[in-house]
């Protein structure tokens, strides 16, 4: 198969190879012949369309056409255009779709005191402030000897925030270092402050609540006469109350997994974002947690996501949060509709309609249960949005802070990249998993090849999260790709 019509009603057909000029192509009984070669992912228009038509993909509108196109042309972003503008008419049209069957699927976790279940268990070395990057970077490569046992890795966080900052940013970025400080893959953590930043110990205490101070444990570099000694000894006894865990078997719904693509191309949305969906609906019905973020992806496919709302309060809730970000977008000056972006194109995603669309698809058809702010933690099983910005590292975080144990990551184009929760790569075609096999852990666009239906990539992405969560090292683990990143907004002092 060269190319493929995704909804009964779309204009466009994408191709799954690339296609060259003159040779008829054929879908769901349509032919055309091309009139220039097409690449991978892109479109070609499977009938005339006028100028200022529509342009219809996955059932929707996604861009006009600039100009007319003719049957067989190539269609991108030299013949289409955004319909989006900076205001949108949302309206809750309620719609539910039956979940598959459950699964009854295990894996060996850890059972945290607090009742969180963590599928790692390591030592995280926190910086409060930018100012002890290095000081937390030595701690952990001069305290290797502590990973033996049941504790599985010494790592730290780096980030350049703590200080200098007001308002909603220091705020930020407590919420979301007490979030990590919390995290259950961590079965201990050193918190290393310096003494003078804006972000006090205090003020960071306050945000952790209550927490297990043989789990926590802080370290005030300007107090010691020698930070290094003081912290060799807090971290030998958090490996001591790290070590006491032991992986167990536990349900799968304990399970909570953040959803994110990057680099995506034109086979996204056809082949590894539906895989991830199937995953979603498999494991939200079988009482699990999945995450989605990457609000400005949601922008032109709200309608279409937010019907899935489970009620009235949800929906208002999901509304909110999509003209929040876009109040973002304009007190900076910026058009909200300012995406994709060069990779994106590349790859054959013409517009936001178009990449919004395909990003949705990583939600399944589930209801969606509750809507998080940006550093707030997971309430609620079942499918979860979360606000976040569609940068790869800054919502990856956001998703760990959320509770995600691990992240399923779609891409068309790769990326090395890994969160502080183990980082599954999914690639949408074949091509991208063969060059890229240090990188991508899952095949999607085995798909897009014939090889097995979406129902079925879906159910073998379930099978691979249970083997990953049960201890199976993610490609950036083996990698040690790991790192942070801080929503911030404001000035910097």
């Amino acid at each position: 198969m060269d190319i493929i019509h995704i909804n009964p009603g779309d204009n466009v057909a994408v191709a799954l190879r690339d296609i060259s000029s003159g040779k008829t192509v054929t879908a769901d009984g349509i032919s055309v012949t091309a009139k220039e070669a097409v690449s991978r992912g892109h479109k070609i228009a499977l009938k005339d369309i006028k100028k200022d038509d529509n342009i219809i993909k996955y059932g929707v509108p996604i861009a006009h056409a600039t100009a007319d196109i003719a049957a067989g042309s190539w269609v991108h972003t030299h013949n289409a255009a955004t319909n989006l503008s900076e205001k949108s008419d949302y309206r809750y049209d309620h719609k539910s779709y039956k979940l598959p069957a459950p699964v009854k699927a295990t894996f060996n976790g850890y059972l945290r005191k607090d009742g969180s279940v963590g599928i790692r268990n390591e030592i995280w070395v926190l910086p409060i402030v930018g100012c002890v990057n290095d000081v937390a970077k030595a701690l952990v490569r001069e305290n290797q000897d502590l990973v033996k046992g049941n504790v599985e890795g010494l790592y730290s966080f780096s980030h350049p925030f703590g200080c200098s900052q007001l308002g909603d940013d220091l705020e930020n970025t407590k919420k979301i270092l007490c979030a990590l400080a919390k995290h259950p893959n961590a079965g201990a953590v050193l918190c290393v402050a310096l003494g003078c930043e804006n972000l006090t110990l205090d003020k960071f205490k306050e945000g952790l609540g209550d927490y297990d101070s043989d789990r926590i444990k802080f370290l005030v570099c300007q107090n010691e006469t020698d930070e290094f000694a003081a912290g060799r000894k807090l971290l030998e006894e958090l490996a001591s109350y790290a070590g006491s865990f032991e992986r167990t078997p536990l349900p799968a719904d304990k399970l909570i997994i953040g959803m994110k693509c990057g680099g995506s191309d034109g086979l996204s949305g056809i082949t590894a974002n539906p895989t991830v969906g199937r995953f979603s609906d498999l494991l939200c019905a079988s009482g699990g947690t999945t995450i989605l973020t990457e609000v400005p992806e949601m922008f032109g496919a709200e309608n279409i996501l937010f019907s899935r709302c489970k009620d009235d309060e949800v929906f208002k809730k999901a509304v909110n949060m999509a003209n929040n970000f876009k109040k973002y977008f304009t007190s900076h000056g910026q058009t909200v509709y300012e995406n994709p972006s060069p990779g994106n194109k590349a790859g054959g995603i013409t517009t936001l309609e178009d990449k919004s669309c395909g990003c949705i698809q990583k939600s399944g058809s589930a209801q969606i249960q509750d809507v998080l702010g940006y550093g707030s933690s997971v309430k609620k099983k079942g499918l979860n949005l979360l606000y976040g910005p569609g940068n790869d590292l800054v919502s990856a975080t956001a998703l760990t802070a959320a509770g995600a144990q691990l992240i399923l990551f779609t891409t068309g184009r790769g990326t090395p990249f890994g969160a502080p929760a183990p980082t599954v790569k999914i690639s949408s075609n074949t091509a991208l998993s063969k060059k890229k096999s240090g990188w991508i852990d899952f095949n999607a666009g085995a798909v897009a090849d014939g090889e097995i239906t979406l129902d079925e990539a879906g159910r073998n992405l379930f099978d691979l999260v249970i083997k990953k969560a049960s201890g199976e090292k993610t490609l950036s683990e083996l990698h040690d790709f790991r790192d942070i990143s801080i929503f911030k907004d404001g000035v910097v002092l």
